[in-house]
């Protein structure tokens, strides 16, 4: 025999669904969304990443979790990233090495950029070449290659792995000045920075906000900044086209990614967060002061973009007679 359903029962059964719902909905919006970082703490992107995480949770309507997976000049974290659902709950904030990777690696365990999918080119931000004062005594570009000039192979550079956007742009500096250097690659910028600060490296060329407090300290010493401009963050410092090397031009950009496959829905629910979390005034005023540039592009430019810069690094490398590892 079927039960009999009352008014009291079915109100009840109502009032049960309702209590439910809400605990179901919060628990939906309480599920993290975490970005891998393929560098390692104390990066550029590092930096960028962590003080803009508060307010691209609050965009997205839940925490952000910031979580560091250095190794192979950031291929481990890429791959990582692969191996996520293409749900918009797995992202990551990248800089112009993962364009640079297929140029200067014999072999990758994904496609750049077939096995993601880009959502936002966000902005730039300064490199900027620094030397320990106690291995090197020179305060401005010309000093520098006459030293380096005086002293062939003789002084040694760090970066945060081979075929990183750090490691091509000292090449790329050092093939302009007509030097040369030994390159000392490591597992991250974070470790690099320690060793340049320690005297076991003699130079570098780093994302600005990774080594601005050690620039006005006085620990490293700022010789030029790579952009075609000076920044706000180290206004005093020129760029090498101001000093004499008119054709040394490098920028370091970073974006927004997720894994291959996200729907149409969840790369404009992201876009729409990095736009509302990069337009937050205290992001701004944290991104002025690292000397970042914010320019958020579209999805549809992001894409574009990624496949041109490929082309424009491949030949970059090549002018810098960099051998494929």
């Amino acid at each position: 025999m079927k039960p009999h359903i009352t008014r009291r029962t079915a109100l009840t059964a109502l009032a049960c669904a309702a209590s439910v719902a809400p605990g179901l909905s919060l628990a939906q919006s309480e599920r993290p969304v975490k970005f891998i970082l393929p560098n390692a703490t104390g990066s550029g992107v590092d930096a960028i990443t962590r003080a803009a995480a508060p307010a691209l949770g609050k965009a997205l309507g839940t925490t952000v979790v910031v979580e560091n997976q250095a190794g192979a000049g950031g291929v481990v974290g890429l791959q990582a990233l692969t191996k996520n659902p293409p749900d918009g709950y797995t992202l990551s904030v990248v800089s112009n090495n993962v364009v640079i990777f297929p140029s200067v690696l014999k072999s990758l365990p994904f496609d750049m950029p077939g096995d993601f999918t880009p959502i936002a080119i966000v902005g730039s931000t300064p490199m900027v070449l620094v030397v320990n004062p106690q291995k090197v005594s020179a305060t401005n570009g010309r000093e520098f290659i006459a030293q380096l000039k005086a002293k062939p192979d003789s002084y040694n550079f760090g970066s945060g792995g081979n075929g990183t956007i750090l490691h091509l742009a000292a090449e790329m500096f050092l093939d302009e000045a007509k030097v040369t250097a030994r390159h000392i690659p490591y597992k991250g910028v974070g470790p690099m920075v320690t060793d340049l600060l320690g005297g076991q490296i003699d130079f570098a060329v780093v994302a600005t906000p990774s080594v601005q407090q050690h620039i006005k300290s006085g620990a490293l010493r700022a010789i030029g900044m790579c952009g075609d401009k000076r920044t706000t963050a180290l206004p005093d410092v020129p760029t090498f086209v101001e000093q004499g090397l008119p054709g040394y031009v490098m920028e370091a950009w970073f974006a927004v990614v997720g894994p291959k496959g996200m729907t149409p829905a969840a790369v404009k629910k992201v876009h729409d967060a990095v736009v509302a979390a990069f337009n937050d005034a205290g992001v701004r005023e944290t991104m002025a002061k690292q000397g970042n540039t914010i320019n958020v592009s579209s999805t549809e430019q992001a894409q574009k973009g990624f496949r041109t810069e490929l082309a424009k690094y491949a030949a970059l490398v090549k002018k810098a007679g960099i051998t494929p590892e």
